[in-house]
């Protein structure tokens, strides 16, 4: 073994000076010191402090440097790295002891924090040192130690909904046209898309992390049976809802019996509901029901025309319109529903069931959209598509008819992919193809969500 006793070693050419080659082992002695007056990299923790100190209301950072920050005079927005590697560390100290009186707040920039991208954490705690190293794309910059770092802010993310509650049944009876059951309730606030009866659309939800949301989806109601009695108006549908312990809990009202063709008027009103159930026609003038503010509109009115032949029903109220008025000659048609794209693509949902036409009547029966059950001029009224809440259809008049069942609801869920916690309960649809960057929860029936 060979020995070099010399004061300095400097490279014979350029400034690159090479110890060794690939694969050799240097060795350290114990108790040897390694004083470092320039710069090191290579070497692990190459952590750079910045000489001076900051005071700005903004800055940008570098990865693997240290910063003073003095809010003595005012807060200080951090603009963290726009990409980063892994491995790369920055920490930030408070320098006057004064982070409670004005706020450091750390811009992410696109990545994450602690596996979020939002909301931007804030630290507010006098003499507190941030220390953050960052892991990868999955959870972004993490503490270092959790002693070092306290995120302030609560990690909450936003969630547009779409909740629409059961639609009602249809009337049935044994005397004149029945009314078509009303749209369950209608409730949204996607794309400032409008709720149902004409309301706004809807602030979007907020939701906490590992909290869990209860989703109840409201079954649709039984069309009223073809016998003569209280049973021959539509039954009402079920309220759907979203709940949790941290959320006033949106719940929308189910649909409101279509009014039977009945021998008396009490047993042919429209049930009031989310919308209005259409009146039915027992020879007489009876009214409609009213539907739910900022949920659905009201039903139709029935109308006579002399006899059991001739009566027809009122259509049901949809959540996009009113349900249309019977005429003389024709039964009443169902109300609109409204459209939604929370999906991705533009579906309707929400429509009223149609009238029942008498049976001798010249025109025709009235019809239905967006899920709703068409009104009968032959017998039973039609049954509603599930989960559009779309109410059913009433019977024909002139005999012995059921009305149509009444659709079920549904809630939809659209949140940022990468806050999807991937944990629910019921079995909805999980779509993340669709459109990017998010991911759409379609509950056809009840379960939950956990943030």
């Amino acid at each position: 073994m060979s020995k070099i006793e010399v004061d300095q070693v400097d490279p014979q050419s350029g400034t690159t000076l090479t110890l060794g080659t690939s694969g050799d082992t240097i060795n350290i002695p114990s108790g040897v010191t390694i004083a470092n007056n320039g710069t090191a990299s290579g070497f692990g923790d190459n952590l750079e402090w910045q000489s001076s100190i900051v005071t700005a209301a903004t800055i940008t950072v570098s990865a693997n440097k240290g910063y003073w920050l003095d809010t003595s005079s005012n807060a200080i927005t951090v603009t963290l790295p726009a990409t980063a590697a892994v491995g790369d560390r920055l920490i930030f100290t408070d320098y006057a002891r004064n982070w409670a009186t004005n706020a450091v707040t750390i811009n992410q920039n696109s990545l994450k924090f602690q596996g979020f991208t939002t909301p931007n954490p804030v630290y507010n705690t006098n003499g507190q040192s941030v220390d953050i190293v960052y892991s990868g794309a999955t959870k972004g910059w993490i503490p270092n130690s959790d002693d070092d770092v306290t995120l302030e802010t609560p990690q909450t993310y936003s969630a547009d909904f779409l909740v629409i509650a059961g639609g009602s049944g249809g009337g049935g009876g044994t005397s004149g046209g029945a009314g078509g059951g009303g749209a369950g309730g209608y409730r949204a606030s996607f794309n400032s898309e409008s709720s149902g009866g004409g309301g706004s659309s809807e602030t979007a939800l907020t939701f906490n992390p590992s909290t869990v949301y209860t989703i109840t989806v409201g079954a649709g109601g039984a069309g009223g049976v073809g016998s003569d009695g209280d049973t021959e108006i539509g039954q009402p549908g079920n309220t759907s809802s979203i709940s949790g312990s941290d959320i006033t809990d949106i719940t929308t009202v189910g649909g409101g019996g279509g009014g039977g063709g009945a021998s008396t008027n009490p047993r042919a009103a429209g049930q009031d509901g989310g919308s209005g159930g259409g009146a039915g026609d027992p020879n007489g003038s009876v009214t409609p029901g009213n539907g739910t503010s900022n949920q659905g509109f009201n039903g139709g009115a029935s109308a006579s025309g002399g006899n059991d032949n001739y009566q027809q029903g009122g259509g049901g109220g949809g959540a996009g319109s009113v349900g249309l008025a019977a005429s003389s000659t024709a039964g009443g048609n169902g109300g609109a529903g409204v459209a939604s794209t929370i999906t991705g693509s533009s579906v309707s949902r929400g429509g009223g069931g149609g009238g029942g036409r008498g049976q001798s009547a010249s025109g025709a029966a009235g019809t239905a959209t967006a899920g709703g059950g068409a009104g009968s001029s032959t017998g039973a009224g039609s049954a509603a598509t599930a989960n559009t809440g779309g109410g059913g259809g009433g019977k024909r008049g002139g005999g012995s008819f059921a009305g149509g069942n009444g659709g079920s609801g549904i809630v939809i869920l659209r949140v940022p992919t990468s806050n999807y916690s991937g944990t629910t309960t019921g079995s909805p649809t999980v779509d993340q193809s669709t459109v990017s960057g998010q991911t759409i929860l379609t509950f056809n029936a009840s379960g939950s969500y956990t943030a």
